[in-house]
């Protein structure tokens, strides 16, 4: 599916180094990052700078009157009701009893998204420590969990139908994943663990070896790229999406946009200090290493968690506002994907175009789901109330 919206530019600020802070001040050279998140340089015990949301796009406000399906009744606690039942198995396996899920346009369960945003009206903002951040966003910081040639979004119900993918995340997705497994098989690669969602991308291999390469750090961010949080609301259970276009095989060559690119500590070249032979990869200088961003939609309709290309039931902001056909404003994904590889002149290719080798088909999937209350309260203190929040809260 296509991409839509501008891609994030690319700037420098300050970053984090795998075990402790750089520090500008101390002469320490600044990290190379994407201007839509910050470089996130995971090995699991990394805690990276916030990153600085330099798109600015806006949303009017909104009303939940604009959710519109059926579904059934949610309890007063706010955990959202599911209609798909809930495979038996806790570990992926493409031998899952097949169900039947649900495609095309998947209606939100109106009394769960009702119970939600005023669940999400009523609460407070938090008092906000001293030394806060005044970016607008909540994170999660997920390692690699899996690799299957399933696509739960794309091709539901047809284990090994897709290219392969790197799953990161809830750890029970395969084919069959249904938004009642999200629920009930919480183990997941996240911090924070109330974030049972997943995750997934096209696997990179690389071409020398046709060994995969997968994720060594995978920040999923939560913000607002506008001005103002003016009519912010947090995100629906079981929304569906993906960013990029699986099908675009085009050449990636240096200063191309939507490229993978370098991303380190002190001088050097984002485009690499040189190219694979084809042209389409970076090798990377120094200890840098090479990078994604993906910026998914900010605006949904308020009525569908899915539509029949996973695209049309959401839309990007500009100008500060939604479109009138996507008049809710919810927090805006964005994966900031970091890889254990340097570059190499033989290059890497990702599953969804092994013939062409360039990295014009990467694209994400994000199947959401999180515990209600934290969702809340994460979008009401970080996002709506435009203060810089890590895994569990305000980030000082």
């Amino acid at each position: 599916m296509s991409y839509e919206g501008p891609p994030p530019s690319r700037h420098r600020r300050p970053g984090w180094a795998t075990h402790k802070r750089l520090s500008v001040a101390a002469g320490v050279a600044v990290v190379l990052v994407v201007a839509a998140g910050a470089v996130y340089l995971g090995n699991g015990s990394a805690q990276p700078e916030p990153s600085n949301a330099a798109n600015a796009l806006g949303y009017p406000p909104t009303s939940a009157g604009q959710a519109e399906s059926s579904g059934p009744a949610m309890s007063a606690s706010a955990t959202p009701s599911v209609s798909t039942t809930a495979s038996t198995g806790a570990t992926p396996s493409t031998t899952a009893a097949p169900k039947t899920p649900v495609t095309g346009w998947v209606p939100v369960d109106r009394a769960a998204w009702k119970a939600q945003a005023d669940a999400y009206r009523a609460l407070k903002i938090d008092p906000v420590p001293a030394g806060v951040g005044d970016l607008p966003e909540f994170r999660a910081d997920c390692q690699y969990s899996h690799r299957l040639p399933d696509d739960p979004i794309v091709a539901p119900g047809l284990p090994g139908a897709s290219h392969m993918h790197s799953f990161v995340g809830n750890k029970a997705v395969d084919a069959n994943t249904v938004a009642g497994d999200l629920t009930k098989f919480t183990a997941t690669s996240c911090k924070p663990v109330q974030d049972h969602s997943a995750y997934w991308v096209p696997t990179l291999y690389d071409n020398a070896t046709g060994k995969p390469v997968e994720t060594s750090g995978f920040r999923v961010y939560y913000r607002s790229l506008a001005k103002t949080s003016t009519g912010q609301m947090p995100m629906p259970n079981g929304l569906r999406m993906i960013s990029g276009d699986a099908k675009k095989k085009k050449p990636t060559p240096r200063g191309t946009p939507g490229q993978f690119y370098c991303a380190f500590y002190g001088p050097g070249d984002l485009d690499g200090i040189a190219r694979s032979t084809n042209g389409n990869w970076p090798i990377c200088g120094g200890t840098a290493t090479l990078h994604f961003m993906l910026q998914f939609p900010d605006c949904w309709d308020g009525k569908h968690l899915d539509s029949p290309n996973h695209k049309d039931h959401v839309a990007y902001g500009s100008g500060n506002t939604c479109p009138t056909s996507h008049p809710v404003r919810i927090p805006a994904i964005t994966f900031d994907i970091q890889y254990p590889a340097r570059g190499t002149p033989a290059g890497y290719y990702l599953s969804s175009d092994k013939a062409g080798k360039s990295a014009s088909s990467m694209h994400g999937d994000a199947f959401v789901m999180w515990d209600v209350n934290t969702m809340n309260k994460r979008t009401k203190n970080c996002v709506l109330g435009r203060r810089t929040c890590d895994n569990y809260g305000y980030q000082k």
